[in-house]
């Protein structure tokens, strides 16, 4: 009963703590450039999309695998949920709690599988690079006039088809996103999830995308709003189609988990970079001081994977043997 009860609270928590710290991360566009709507219209909306998802994943995988096979290398642990997993989910809530966006996906999944720690290192670290990449290439060459004429037009008006590009490129990079970091959060469950508790999982997403989506954010979404045009809806749709299509690449290469955090802050570096190339109202040093900042967090939460991966075991295993 009591291994029963942690399941039920460490996914809780993972859930809540991931919905604070990545949510914001992927949606922090959608949620600027529709600020002036009410609250409750977005959350139906992306509420919808999540339920879809996890419903159909969990009944195309035909044995109730609600994480889209990222768990395949990461078995449920066989004492079942104790202690030390509960641990990661609580600092991240912490981390969130002042805007350092760290990834679940090192913090969590590296207790569960420390070997699986370099490969997931090596394949978020391509996702960094590719995203920063591709960014600079887009915005620079790409379409540098259209970031130009947005830049100039920001104030005004945009077209209506803008509202419909933006509304479904958010349910594109959703569900990608979806695919990516459920694995962070069902860890906590049976790799074959009970229907009755996929249910409650629903719920609980749910719940919570309320009060994030209700809070506009929260801490995270102060780092997405100090970027340059995100309230424009024409630049947050385009950051969305780019950061989704990289996220499909990657889901289909491999099913190793991997940081969205990573991705998404190497997209808007190199977004940054770009737009400080082309337009005189973007600071480069100031770009060049935010782009740092961002990355030695992502260091930071790096840090604190490997530390709680390498000790925390081996202190799990002592407190235990010390109280017997």
């Amino acid at each position: 009963m009591t291994i029963e009860i942690l399941m039920v609270v460490g996914f809780c928590l993972a859930a809540y703590s991931i919905v604070g710290n990545d949510v914001p991360q992927t949606l922090g566009t959608f949620i600027s450039s529709n600020a002036h709507r009410p609250w409750w219209i977005l959350w139906i909306y992306i509420s919808t999309i999540l339920a879809v998802v996890l419903l159909y994943g969990w009944w195309a995988s035909g044995v109730g695998d609600a994480s889209y096979g990222r768990l395949e290398t990461i078995p449920f642990p066989e004492g079942g949920i104790t202690w030390l997993y509960i641990i990661p989910p609580i600092l991240l809530i912490l981390l969130t709690k002042y805007g350092i966006p760290v990834s679940t996906t090192f913090l969590v999944l590296t207790i569960f599988s420390p070997a699986s720690l370099g490969s997931m290192m090596i394949k978020s670290m391509m996702g960094y690079a590719v995203a920063f990449i591709v960014a600079i290439i887009v915005y620079r060459f790409v379409i540098k006039k259209v970031a130009q004429y947005f830049a100039k037009t920001r104030d005004k008006e945009p077209a209506q088809i803008w509202i419909a590009l933006q509304w479904i490129s958010t349910a594109f990079l959703w569900s990608q996103w979806l695919i990516q970091d459920l694995a962070n959060i069902f860890v906590y469950v049976p790799r074959q999830v009970p229907f009755e508790f996929l249910i409650f999982a629903i719920l609980v997403f749910i719940v919570l995308l309320g009060v994030i989506l209700y809070q506009r954010g929260g801490a995270i979404q102060k780092i997405i709003d100090t970027k340059t045009g995100v309230t424009d809806i024409r630049s947050a749709t385009i950051i969305d189609f780019i950061y989704a299509f990289i996220l499909l690449i990657f889901k289909e290469w491999s099913n190793i988990p991997m940081s969205t955090t990573w991705v998404f802050l190497g997209l808007l570096a190199g977004r940054e970079f770009a737009m400080s190339m082309m337009l005189n109202e973007v600071n480069k040093h100031r770009t060049s001081r935010n782009v740092s900042k961002d990355a030695m967090k992502l260091m930071f939460g790096l840090a604190m994977s490997i530390i709680l991966a390498t000790t925390l075991p081996a202190f799990y295993d002592f407190v235990t043997h010390w109280g017997k």
